[in-house]
């Protein structure tokens, strides 16, 4: 693969072209008041919101539209870490101190391949593997990745809907200083994420196509959500696929974005210093920024209530509240205001 030249900036800000505010919807429905709540997802931010979100909404009426940049092979299987995090953790089986992975996994197979000089240090549990391997077969055998979610999400008893952001392979590359080009989870555990980023790497996600489905959720939603998730590498690559950024501009439904930096710093992973690679301020403003003309509305953390005017003159209404998912209560809290705050946006009430 040749890196594309691009900035990840001018895939999710794309110089602001296009907003919500003067693109044309003439051709659109409003959708009905039973459409989906649609949410772009990524990572353990997204999960623990759409916890929140499907105790305030009932589930089936909840679509995920999950990052796949991070997918690799590991031990001969096809690893997809959102997807998995994600419906781990909406079916109450992921391993809560991590935050992924099952809960009570084995890796004897993983130590195993330690111990014959394999490299380990991606680790996939015993009982992960299986469902991985489940995707890898299913593949082989000519299911598209979407098909195959639909499956295993069916088989942990989730009635909301996963969609990953395509059915095509779209690997996220981290460039460093040092001149290495790296796959993200290679950035993320191997490298152990040093902050020496030059440049994300999108150019996988933007020769992609949206997975069967993403369109026309995103058409048909009521309200759509922009998760706590790593603006660069968990949104970046859903919004780089084409076709995506525009469906979320054109949409009648109101959008709505929660930061996942809270005073400076990202709640969990290594934002901070992606950020600071594509030349992004490592703030709730900074991330406000890069969805300027596309979300209606943005919940920030009462931390950072003093950036609330700076967020409302990019256009968007503003709420600062508790945004420390620490239990559901308050994820269930997170998930409400957003969504008043996106109805209130699309009702064009005084703020």
């Amino acid at each position: 693969m040749t890196p594309n030249t691009n900035n990840t900036n001018n895939t999710i800000n794309n110089n602001n072209k296009n907003t919500k505010s003067t693109a044309s919807t003439e051709n659109y429905t409003r959708p009905a008041v039973e459409g989906p709540v649609v949410a772009l997802a990524g990572g353990v931010g997204a999960a623990r919101l759409l916890r929140g979100l499907v105790a305030t909404v009932p589930p089936a009426q909840v679509v995920a539209i999950v990052n796949t940049g991070d997918d690799r092979e590991f031990y001969g299987v096809h690893v997809s870490p959102d997807l998995d995090i994600v419906s781990y953790s909406l079916a109450g089986v992921v391993d809560p101190e991590k935050g992924y992975g099952l809960e009570n996994d084995t890796f004897q197979l993983v130590d195993t391949l330690d111990a014959l000089g394999h490299e380990s240090w991606f680790r996939l549990g015993d009982r992960d593997y299986a469902r991985c391997l489940h995707r890898t077969l299913r593949l082989r055998e000519g299911a598209g990745l979407a098909q195959i979610s639909d499956e295993l999400r069916r088989d942990l008893g989730l009635a909301t809907r996963l969609l990953p952001m395509s059915d095509d392979p779209c690997p996220t590359l981290v460039e460093l200083s040092d001149g290495r080009c790296l796959h993200f989870e290679e950035y993320l555990i191997r490298e152990g994420s040093p902050d020496d980023v030059k440049r994300v790497d999108l150019a996988a996600a933007r020769a992609a196509r949206p997975a069967p489905g993403v369109l026309e959720a995103i058409e048909q939603a009521r309200t759509i959500v922009i998760c706590p998730s790593n603006p660069v590498v968990s949104i970046g690559p859903i919004l780089a696929v084409p076709g995506i950024r525009e469906a979320l501009v054109r949409a009648a439904a109101p959008v709505v974005a929660i930061s996942p930096i809270v005073g400076g710093a990202p709640i969990k992973g290594p934002a901070d210093r992606l950020l600071r690679g594509i030349g992004r301020e490592v703030s709730a403003l900074g991330v406000a920024e890069m969805y300027r003309g596309l979300a209606d509305a943005f919940v920030l953390d009462a931390v950072d209530a003093a950036l609330t005017p700076e967020i409302e003159g990019l256009g968007m209404r503003a709420r600062a509240i508790d945004t420390l998912m620490k239990s559901p209560a308050i994820a269930a809290e997170v998930a409400r205001t957003a969504l008043t705050l996106a109805a209130e946006a699309a009702a064009g009430e005084p703020r």
